[in-house]
Formats: structure tokens, C-alpha cells, sequence
């Protein structure tokens, strides 16, 4: 497990990343002299980057060994943050998000299937957690240190914390991390069918509505908290960090759930439940909210650990290529699910009752998932990714 936390510190700087610039917005655009909607876009391209890549990339070079894969994915990523701190205008700082998020998207994919492998089959779900983990711990604990750095230096300082983080993670991977079998090469057709496959589609299905519904209500808190409980500005942060903290919880405790029962199928059942009922009960407590995000947060970061053990058993064959759609369906959903909520927003839609529209759309994953219970095929001998298979119930 040692050679997992390598792996942990790279998720972390992904999970950094992926959120700060969220936080940076206003000052990026008042540097760059462009306006906030404008310097917003590079979240959309660092997105659409990540969603993109990660399939294709998985799935094009699943011959080549993982552990050379992941070293210079995580080397485009530190390359592209670098950039992005160096980027005297739009265009280049649009380009070097771009960079960043295919160098992301190919990290995260192959992270959590090499997780997988080497922790082998009795702690895997602890493994998946592990990674997950750092994701949503950069999201914690990274994002406000990132936001107070830029505060009180600028948004450049941020993105070289960023970019330093990444090259401590590239050389401890470099040097520390093993060599791990590469999986068994996976031919054009079988990559194309992974896009249809009847089995994989619904698992990645939950998923992307299970982001649209709780990344995407979370990029709207502030206001959501403002209508229903009288929130100010000024006093949203210790609810984000109660949002968060439920993350890192559900995160760690995910993992020892799925290793200890291998009821995979019961625990996405009830996690998504759970989740929509924290959703839909926040605008009734105001701003008594702070436990219902706690669980929240547990939920939403919790589910996908399952999710992930899921589909490795589902499709052991081509079990990179299902994470690699899987995680692209996360950043998808939490594009999709913002950009909902902000023309909601737009067209009149009162801030408090979004809650509400996202907890239907996290009703709509609980019942595709119901919908769809399929039971674990046989692994491939040979497959990093076989352990999963066979041993727990899907």
C-alpha cells in the first residue's frame, strides 16, 4: 500500500487543480485584462481536455506499461500548470490548461487502475479510496491554501505551488513507483464497444447524473446557502469546508466498506439514496445546513470508490478503458451539472430550489442504477485488472 500513497500525492494535486481555479477567477481576469466569463473558459477547456483524453489516450496505448504512462502523464500535467503560471495572455493560458487536463485526465484513469493492481485483491477497494481520497483532500485542504497564497501574492504563486506539487509527485513516482504488467492491448473495435457496451454504460450512466447533481449543485452553494438560509458571503466558508470534510470521510471510509462486505451494488444503492435526501433537505435547514453537507460531501465522494470496483469486475478486459470513461463522465457531469445550474440561475429559477432540481436529477442515478443490475463476468487471465472479477458481487 506504501506504493499507493505515491499515487495518492499525484490525485492530490489533480484535485487542487481541478478546483482552485474556480477560486482565482477574478484576479486571473484583472491580470490578463479580459473579463471573469472569458478567464472561466479555461475550467471548460482544462475540463473537456480531461474528458477527452482520458479514454482515448487509455485506451490507444493500453499495450504500453502503465507505470511509464503515468510518469509522463503526470509530467504533462506539472508541464501544462507551469505554462499556465508563465501565460501572459488568454490564448496561452487557454492552451496551457488544455495541456494540463490531458496530462490529468491520462494521470487519473491510470492512477486508480494501478492502485488497483498493486494493492491486489483483499485491500483494493482501500486502494481506490486512497486515490479518491487525495482528490477530494486537494479539493479540502489545497484549494483554500491555494486561494489565501493567491490572496496575499498572486494567482502565479498559486499555480507554481501547483506545479511544484506535481514535480514532487513526478520524481517520487519515477523513482518509487514498480513496474506494473501492462494490460493485454485492446483492439479499435473493443475500444468503440466499451461506448455501447450494455453493462458499462449504465454504471458510467450513475455516475455522470450522480456529478451533475453534486458537483454541479456545489458550484452554486454560495448563492443556494444566501436564499434559503441568509448566508453571507463572508460566512460560506465553513460550509464549504463542512462539504469538504464529508468528502475526505466518505472517501476513506468507502474503500473498507467495499473490501469488507464486496456488496458493491447495495452500497451505490445506498449511497446515492443518501444522497438525495442531504441534497433535497437543504434549503428546509438554512442555515442549520452543516450537517446535511457533511453528508453530502461524504456521499458524493464516497460512491464513486464502488463505482470504480464496479466496473473493474464488470469489464476486467478492458477495465482501464471503463475508468478512463468513468472518470471522463465525472468531469462531464460536473461541466454539464454547473452549466445547467447557471442558465437555471439565469432564467429565473430562485437559487433555494435548485437543491431540489438536483436531487431529482440524483433521484434519476438511483433509478438507472436499480434499473441495472448486472452481475461481475469472469476476469481475463493475465489482467492487471483481474482480481476484481469474479471474487465480489457486483
Amino acid at each position: 500500500m506504501r506504493k499507493v500513497w505515491l499515487l495518492m500525492v499525484g490525485s492530490f494535486t489533480l484535485g487542487l487543480d481541478a478546483y482552485v481555479m474556480a477560486g482565482l477567477l477574478p484576479v486571473v481576469a484583472d491580470d490578463l485584462a479580459t473579463t471573469v466569463s472569458l478567464a472561466g473558459q479555461m475550467v471548460t477547456v482544462f475540463t473537456l481536455a480531461y474528458a477527452v483524453s482520458a479514454p482515448l489516450v487509455a485506451g490507444l496505448l493500453s499495450g504500453v506499461r502503465p507505470r511509464v504512462l503515468i510518469v509522463a502523464a503526470l509530467a504533462v500535467f506539472t508541464l501544462g500548470n507551469g505554462l499556465t503560471a508563465l501565460a501572459p495572455g488568454l490564448t496561452v493560458l487557454l492552451v496551457a490548461r488544455a495541456v494540463a487536463g490531458i496530462g490529468a485526465g491520462v494521470y487519473s484513469a491510470l492512477s486508480t487502475a494501478a492502485a488497483a493492481a498493486l494493492a491486489g485483491e483483499e485491500r483494493r477497494g482501500r486502494a481506490l479510496a486512497l486515490v479518491m481520497g487525495g482528490m477530494s483532500s486537494g479539493t479540502v485542504l489545497g484549494v483554500p491554501l491555494g486561494v489565501l497564497l493567491a490572496d496575499h501574492t498572486s494567482w502565479r504563486a498559486t499555480m507554481w505551488l501547483v506545479t511544484g506539487l506535481g514535480a514532487v509527485a513526478l520524481l517520487g513516482l519515477a523513482v518509487g513507483l514498480p513496474d506494473i504488467p501492462a494490460a493485454p492491448a485492446v483492439p479499435m473495435r473493443a475500444r468503440l464497444a466499451a461506448l455501447t457496451d450494455r453493462t458499462v454504460l449504465p454504471v458510467v450512466g450513475v455516475s455522470f447524473l450522480g456529478a451533475v447533481a453534486s458537483l454541479g449543485l456545489y458550484t452554486y452553494l454560495a448563492p443556494v446557502l444566501a436564499s434559503s438560509g441568509g448566508v453571507g458571503d463572508g460566512a460560506v466558508a465553513p460550509y464549504l469546508w463542512a462539504w469538504g470534510l464529508g468528502g475526505v470521510l466518505g472517501s476513506v471510509v468507502a474503500g473498507p466498506l467495499v473490501d469488507r462486505t464486496g456488496r458493491v451494488y447495495v452500497l451505490v444503492t445506498g449511497i446515492v439514496s443518501t444522497l438525495v435526501v442531504a441534497i433535497g433537505v437543504l434549503p428546509l435547514l438554512g442555515a442549520a445546513a452543516h450537517p446535511a453537507l457533511v453528508v453530502w460531501g461524504a456521499a458524493g465522494w464516497a460512491f464513486q470508490v464502488p463505482q470504480q470496483h464496479r466496473l473493474l469486475a464488470l469489464r476486467a478486459e478492458r477495465g482501464t478503458v471503463a475508468l478512463a470513461l468513468n472518470n471522463s463522465a465525472l468531469y462531464l457531469g460536473s461541466a454539464v451539472g454547473s452549466g445547467a445550474a447557471g442558465l437555471a440561475l439565469a432564467a429565473g429559477l430562485a437559487p433555494e430550489r435548485l437543491p431540489w432540481a438536483a436531487a431529482a436529477v440524483a433521484a434519476a442515478a438511483l433509478v438507472l442504477h436499480l434499473l441495472h443490475k448486472t452481475p461481475a463476468r469472469p476476469a481475463v487471465a493475465g489482467s492487471p485488472d483481474t482480481a476484481a472479477a469474479g471474487t465480489r458481487r457486483a
